[in-house]
């Protein structure tokens, strides 16, 4: 029988920072009355030049919401001063979903009766061909939770492969110590993401049941680590629908601001997942969290972090991913299958983590930012993409929410409450 250890208690392993941003991230989130705003607070926000902390909350607030339009169109403003119409684009691969942690809301969970696999290095190497042929330039490669299963070697090892095909890899794997990462780096990994899944420690601790990811603290500085391992850039997020959605993001987007304050050189990102189905739990709602509720997340956190990168998944449904992009996302996956493997023509060898919402491929996506005068960006020199947007014309998106509102309307019209459950709740939260 393993040792189930307090959620504050590091084990063994793992690596301790001298450091209280935990501390003080966890202190202003307790801090933060999502009721005590008012719409005088929120207009003050949006007339800011700089956004402070303060005004952060005001505008991820309820009060915010009937100021979205106003807060769409500043957080434009911010993306296009920062990002120009440029998007860009990367895919992940999955290479093993062995995991040792129970966590409860999570496909993987060591305890889920799923198909376990992992790639060996030839077929990582095949995996990486057949994404590098699509004019791919960015993977981001993901693991299970296992460093039994995909150990740090294991991942270097796939991450070398990665290199010889791509300039630019990302990793979503289990936290690690700060020599760990300066392997991986070394091996030529350029980004970590790390999400924090909540920031609420009892709910912290009702979620993660066992396991190296049940330390709360120990995940937190996951990217702290991976910047002193030489990271050039970290990502953070909330699983939003685990715990109160707008005090998590609030404490994601305060972590990150306070890591940005300490390492000015690195590159920031955030990523807003929403609870979706996975093997065995195909019923999963998305709780409380509204796509409107969604977008003001996003565009909060634009303000908020205007140099940070912000990326829009495909848990997310296609219309919503497209309205995003010019008014507060900046990078979009394509090309998405979330079992292990899956690039190539054979069938993936392992089950899913969760159920995406936008299938679509990598020249579909490609389209639909260039129907949007934007610009895909695959590296930083992307001939495909000069080359198609010649002949882009610029066009206004005059009522930016509004756009947003009715193609949600379609949405459910179109019968895709199955995809999003959120959409069934809009009307509701509008009366709200």
């Amino acid at each position: 029988m393993r040792t189930i250890y307090d959620p504050m208690t590091y084990q063994p392993h793992m690596q301790q920072l001298d450091s209280q941003m935990f501390e003080e991230v966890q202190a202003v989130m307790q801090a933060f009355e999502q009721t005590t705003y008012t719409a005088k607070e929120v207009q003050a926000a949006l007339r800011s030049t700089a956004c402070t902390v303060q005004e952060f909350a005001a505008l991820l607030s309820p009060a915010a919401q009937p100021f979205l339009e106003q807060m769409a169109e500043k957080a434009k403003r911010e993306r296009e001063k920062h990002f120009g119409n440029c998007v860009q684009l990367f895919t992940p691969l999955y290479i093993s979903n062995y995991c040792e942690n129970e966590c409860v809301y999570c496909g993987f969970n060591c305890k889920n009766k799923i198909h376990r696999s992992h790639l060996n290095m030839e077929e990582v190497e095949k995996e990486m061909q057949a994404i590098a042929k699509t004019d791919m330039r960015e993977v981001l490669l993901l693991t299970g939770e296992s460093r039994s299963a995909s150990s740090v070697e294991y991942i270097g090892n796939a991450v070398q492969i990665a290199k010889k095909y791509f300039p630019t890899i990302g990793l979503e794997v289990y936290p690690m110590n700060v020599d760990e990462y300066q392997y991986l780096n070394q091996c030529g990994a350029d980004f970590v993401t790390v999400f924090q899944e909540t920031y609420h420690l009892d709910c912290y601790e009702k979620m993660h049941q066992a396991g190296a990811k049940r330390c709360m603290p120990y995940r937190f500085y996951a990217q702290e680590r991976a910047i002193l391992g030489g990271m050039r850039g970290v990502g953070f997020g909330a699983l939003l629908g685990l715990s109160n959605f707008r005090s998590d993001m609030f404490a994601a987007g305060y972590h990150a601001y306070l890591l940005q304050k300490k390492y000015p050189h690195a590159e920031i990102a955030m990523s807003f997942p929403r609870l979706r189905p996975y093997k065995n739990h195909e019923k999963t709602e998305e709780n409380d969290v509204h796509e409107t509720q969604l977008l003001q997340m996003m565009l909060a956190v634009r303000i908020f972090l205007p140099f940070a990168s912000i990326t829009i998944s495909t848990r997310e449904r296609a219309g919503f991913r497209d309205h995003v992009l010019p008014i507060s996302a900046t990078k979009i996956s394509a090309g998405v299958n979330v079992g292990i493997g899956g690039h190539t023509e054979e069938e993936q060898k392992g089950d899913a983590q969760f159920e995406i919402s936008d299938g679509r491929s990598l020249a579909e996506i490609h389209q639909a930012i260039l129907e949007q005068g934007m610009q895909p960006v695959y590296t930083d020199v992307d001939e495909l993409g000069q080359e198609k947007n010649q002949a882009f014309v610029a066009r206004s998106h005059p009522g930016l929410v509004d756009l947003f509102l009715r193609e949600t309307r379609r949405a459910k019209e179109a019968n895709l409450e199955k995809n999003t459950p959120a959409l069934a709740k809009c009307k509701r939260e509008k009366e709200r």
